[in-house]
């Protein structure tokens, strides 16, 4: 995996000064794209990250919100590195639309708040469990696709595994240990590599037993992801069946992250979570 920075994370800061620079010229989305000939629409997509803006249009913008000389080259600089291709690009169709923005913000975090009552996370997933899991989706594609999903999923892992890792707190529920995803061989297998990964000094696994309270609330899987400069605000990652959402206003990160206390809180501490995943992984023989 590269080691160049995201270009999402680029993209994303762009859209933020973009952003800033059009409320400081007093100037509306619908105001802006009427004199770029396109739509306001497009404009708010653009400073929220959601779609790439060419540098000559960059420019543009910046011509319109009367900056220039340094401070707009430095811009169109980041507007050209925001439209690099990131390693992921390479796996093609294997790699959904929706869930692109995600894998370029996850190349680019420090740190990662995780909650998951599902599935184990990617980032620790063993390449059988992985398969398992994609076989067992409701439209899971064909063979080959699948061989490339895997490989992605894979080739993500190795964040964890380069110089300065990302610090990962992961909650999961008990119930994520306990389903046999892929049979009970895969199953422990994947039990013991959640307890290699957790004697991590940069990991935090807890499991949220089921005699928890937490466990009756309707909460739904989440990430909390954070970055190095401060000019890039952290994200809240929500995944659904055919999409994703991600949340950035300070009030929902606040609140996500209040949920996310709250549930490690309840959680068993780091050395009984491992207790009871090697327990799990010893009940498969």
């Amino acid at each position: 995996m590269a080691a160049s920075p995201s270009p999402t994370v680029r993209r994303k800061r762009l859209g933020i000064e973009l952003r800033r620079l059009r409320e400081q010229a007093d100037l509306t989305c619908e105001e802006v794209g009427h004199r770029l000939d396109c739509s306001g629409t497009r404009i708010s997509r653009i400073e929220t990250g959601r779609i790439s803006i060419r540098p000559g249009d960059v420019r543009e913008l910046l011509e319109i919100y009367g900056v220039t000389g340094a401070g707009a080259d430095l811009l169109v600089q980041l507007a050209r590195e925001a439209r690099q291709k990131g390693w992921w690009h390479t796996y093609g169709r294997a790699l959904p639309t929706w869930f692109e923005a995600y894998v370029g913000l996850e190349a680019a975090a420090v740190r990662f708040r995780d909650f998951q009552s599902m599935v184990i996370p990617g980032l620790l997933q063993t390449e059988e469990y992985a398969r398992a899991v994609l076989r067992a989706a409701p439209y899971p594609g064909s063979a080959e696709d699948i061989d490339r999903q895997v490989a992605l999923r894979m080739e993500r892992q190795g964040i964890l595994d380069q110089p300065g890792p990302p610090d990962l707190w992961l909650v999961l529920t008990e119930s994520v240990v306990r389903v046999q995803v892929g049979g009970p061989a895969v199953m422990r297998s994947q039990l013991r590599r959640l307890i290699d990964v957790a004697e991590r000094p940069n990991v935090t696994l807890q499991v949220l037993p089921v005699t928890t309270a937490a466990q009756v609330q309707p909460i739904s899987p989440f990430t909390i992801l954070e970055f190095p400069d401060a000019a890039d605000p952290t994200v809240v990652y929500l995944e659904h069946l055919t999409g994703s959402l991600f949340l950035e206003a300070e009030e929902e990160i606040g609140r996500y992250t209040v949920v996310f206390d709250h549930l490690r809180a309840e959680a068993l501490g780091k050395a009984a979570s491992i207790d009871l995943i090697a327990g799990a992984a010893a009940e498969l023989g």
